[in-house]
């Protein structure tokens, strides 16, 4: 998937020494290599942490026991997968140019990497459908989106990028046509990804088709949310009945958390749009795109998985809470799960 345009030095060095078909070492020196570890290790430990961080608040706190909230922790969990089983890795081989972890765990790596890319474009995409029936229709939402439709969707958005990753890299589909560039670049020391043109395009119209699927569907939301503020405002000066009153109270609750999700899914199609598109001009041009530029489009989707526990830090006040409880160790104490985070005070 990318290429060593390195000039090469008198003293060449090797990932192996003294190992026959070991791949060219180019690494970088002592300063930007320290840089660029703490950089990556950064990125890795805050997915981990503050993914883990989601999905302990929302599996301990009773109060967030909700469908929506579910689908939440289950793309965390994604997140931290990425965290946990991608970067590191990852880190190694950018920073030192060679991969040191056998060819076993590059087909696992590439395997991960690819399955929770498209489990949390999967879980995005139902997050998106779960938001637009709680605004569209936030009296009827709790009978339509349940705990039974949440867990489909979630079986869902892990069953089918694992099924289809694993198809992709363990039967060596995605290589097909394309065997002597990949030996000639899987070198002994390297675990790059060869991926034809077929297994390219089915690779956009995956990312493709959901996204247009969110888009579609948030635009709507605030469609209707506009709508729904206009009708109140209408309505501001009339006497309200009192389930007029709770629908607008609870419309306004939901177009508040779709408008916070919105930025989640903004972030997704940021980070890792570049990655698509370079992936796209790889297949169809001869896999022109430089090793750091590759690595530059990896770091930027990888860091998606850092940023979504940020985010909810910064527009979840229930997120915030749940934090300060889990720091703090109160979340030890007996009845602390049935807390309040959506008060004012604790």
């Amino acid at each position: 998937m990318m290429s060593d345009n390195s000039t090469p030095s008198a003293a060449v060095q090797l990932c192996y020494e003294n190992v026959t078909g070991s791949c060219v070492k180019t690494p970088y020196s002592p300063g930007p290599r320290l840089i660029l570890y703490a950089l990556f290790g950064f990125g890795a430990l805050l997915a981990l942490f503050g993914n883990l961080l989601v999905m302990i608040a929302i599996l301990h706190f009773k109060q967030l026991h909700s469908p929506a909230h579910f689908l939440i922790a289950s793309l965390a969990c994604a997140d931290f997968l990425v965290g946990a089983t991608v970067m590191p890795f990852s880190m190694v081989r950018s920073v030192e140019s060679c991969w040191y972890f056998g060819r076993s765990f590059c087909t696992f790596h590439t395997c991960c990497d690819a399955a929770f890319c498209y489990s949390s474009l999967f879980h995005l995409c139902f997050i998106s459908i779960d938001r637009y029936i709680a605004v569209t229709d936030p009296l009827a939402y709790p009978i339509k989106f349940t705990v039974s439709v949440s867990a489909i969707c979630i079986g869902i958005s892990w069953t089918l990028p694992v099924a289809y990753s694993g198809a992709m890299f363990y039967t060596g589909a995605s290589d097909n046509g394309l065997e002597e560039l990949s030996s000639a670049l899987n070198c002994i020391g390297g675990c790059q990804t060869v991926i034809n043109q077929n297994w390219v395009l089915i690779d956009f119209l995956s990312f493709f088709i959901p996204t247009v699927v969110i888009i579609i569907l948030y635009s709507n939301i605030f469609l209707v949310a506009r709508q729904q503020a206009k009708k109140i405002e209408s309505t501001g000066g009339q006497t309200e009945s009192s389930s007029d009153t709770y629908k607008s109270r609870v419309a306004k609750r939901e177009r508040k958390a779709a408008k916070t999700l919105s930025i989640t899914v903004i972030a997704f199609m940021i980070s890792w749009l570049p990655y698509i598109i370079d992936s796209l001009i790889d297949a169809f041009m001869g896999f022109i795109t430089p090793a750091y530029v590759y690595e530059i489009c990896c770091w930027f989707a990888y860091y998606n998985s850092a940023v979504n526990p940020l985010i909810y830090a910064l527009f979840y006040p229930w997120f915030r809470k749940a934090m300060k409880v889990i720091l703090s160790g109160r979340v030890f104490k007996a009845g602390s799960a049935t807390l309040n985070l959506f008060s004012e005070q604790m």
